[in-house]
């Protein structure tokens, strides 16, 4: 066990057990750290997690990584390393009667401005506008001197509105889950940079093939465990207490605290701890996006020419085949991201107009067996140009906090939040 300079033996809480809080448990568990993480939900993974119906398992959001995301799959790999944990493609953005881009098997950004010379869907002119922008982008070293707006630096950069319908806007929205007209440029540009002009590999689309809880948050509680930690789940954190010593948390006392709960769980917990005020204002100032997965079961024989498809003119965003990726054939993850109309409608008229997107894109299909519609209505913060975000290190010593609504380059991702809680750890080591 490490021992602080003044002596006292360390002890780490963790509260939260979604991708954040186990990465910071697993680093610390790495470097004999036995921290305790407590979880309120029976099922780890946090808004990334299982949800069973009838037996199946789905997930409350469809999620996709990619290349780039190197902490969380060095992350995953680590906790299983036996284990086939994902599906992994070169880009390949095809959207049903528009846009199809596909990245050759070359080094970045060549392998991306290849792909735009080479999309199909978007004139000439288009082209070369995007390739324009790319080049620029990489010459400011994708860094703007000021925040704003995605919109606002695409027309600055004569983007045009039917290349921004066509790719810009589907990027900005499956990337930052925030409309164009508030979304960070900086926070999108930090996404392009990483993802399309530094190694050819960070640009793959790795699609999960096992459920969210599976993938990494329940191999993550079993390397803890294992390492002498505790994981306990169904445990509710309703206040923490300062003691002379560090924290109180369920009768426990506790020397290092990692907060890692979503911002809008965090203001009740931070609430009686007068150092971080400061940083329950910056959280009470964030706006919320959601995300809207619908489930559609067709018969096992329906499938899809690749794991994911884009969808265009209607409400339904991408369409992912899970047979492909999960083996759980004929069912169909529809993902609608950020605000708009559809939320509302009730969940019964969304899939039956999903389902008809479905049948006018891809051509006749049979009834769907069932439908199961899962919406989080705060996914993710509103990544908006000029958002201030708390950092993982506070005001009051030795109290850290993680999750992707925490200082990043990135917006709120599964590696956002990885990089958050493996960040916090660092931070306890440190003191070691």
């Amino acid at each position: 066990m490490a021992h602080l300079d003044e002596g006292l033996t360390m002890h780490v809480a963790i509260i939260g057990g979604g991708y954040a809080g186990m990465a910071a448990a697993v680093t610390l568990a790495q470097h004999g750290i036995k921290a305790a993480l407590f979880e309120a939900s029976q099922t780890l993974g946090g808004r990334a997690r299982r949800v069973i119906l009838n037996d199946i398992c789905l997930d409350n959001g469809q999620h996709l990584l990619l290349g780039a995301y190197s902490e969380t799959l060095r992350l995953v790999k680590l906790v299983a390393p036996a284990d086939a944990a994902w599906l992994r493609r070169p880009l390949q953005l095809h959207t049903l009667g528009g846009l199809r881009l596909s990245a050759p098997y070359l080094p970045a950004p060549l392998n991306t401005l290849l792909a735009l010379l080479g999309a199909r869907g978007m004139s000439a002119g288009e082209r070369f506008r995007a390739i324009r922008f790319m080049l620029v982008q990489r010459r400011a070293h994708f860094k703007l001197r000021q925040d704003m707006p995605v919109a606002q630096l695409l027309a600055h950069h004569a983007q045009t509105a039917a290349l921004v319908d066509k790719l810009w806007a589907p990027l900005c929205i499956a990337a930052l889950n925030t409309p164009i007209a508030t979304a960070s440029a900086q926070v999108f540009l930090n996404v392009l940079r990483d993802s399309l002009a530094r190694r050819r590999s960070d640009s793959d689309l790795v699609f999960p093939v096992r459920d969210l809880s599976a993938l990494f948050p329940q191999p993550a509680a079993d390397f803890v465990r294992t390492h002498g930690g505790a994981v306990t789940t169904g445990k509710t954190v309703e206040a923490i207490t300062q003691t002379a010593a560090g924290f109180s948390v369920h009768g426990g006392n506790y020397t290092h605290l990692i907060c890692a709960v979503a911002p809008y769980q965090a203001t009740r917990l931070l609430a009686g701890l007068d150092e971080l005020n400061q940083v329950r204002t910056l959280i009470n100032a964030f706006h919320y996006q959601p995300i809207a997965t619908v489930y559609l079961q067709y018969p096992a024989q329906v499938m899809l020419a690749k794991p994911m498809l884009g969808l265009a003119g209607g409400l339904a965003q991408w369409v992912f085949d899970r047979g492909i990726t999960h083996h759980q054939h004929g069912l169909l993850a529809v993902v609608i991201s950020a605000e708009g109309h559809h939320r509302k409608l009730a969940a019964a008229v969304l899939a039956q107009q999903v389902d008809a997107e479905l049948r006018s894109a891809l051509g006749a299909l049979p009834a769907p067996h069932w439908h199961k519609v899962i919406v989080e209505k705060r996914a993710t913060y509103s990544c908006d140009a000029g958002l201030q975000r708390p950092a993982q290190a506070t005001a009051l010593k030795n109290f850290y906090l993680a999750g992707d609504y925490t200082a990043s380059d990135y917006p709120a991702t599964l590696e956002a939040a990885t990089q958050s809680g493996v960040k916090c750890a660092q931070l306890i080591l440190e003191q070691t």
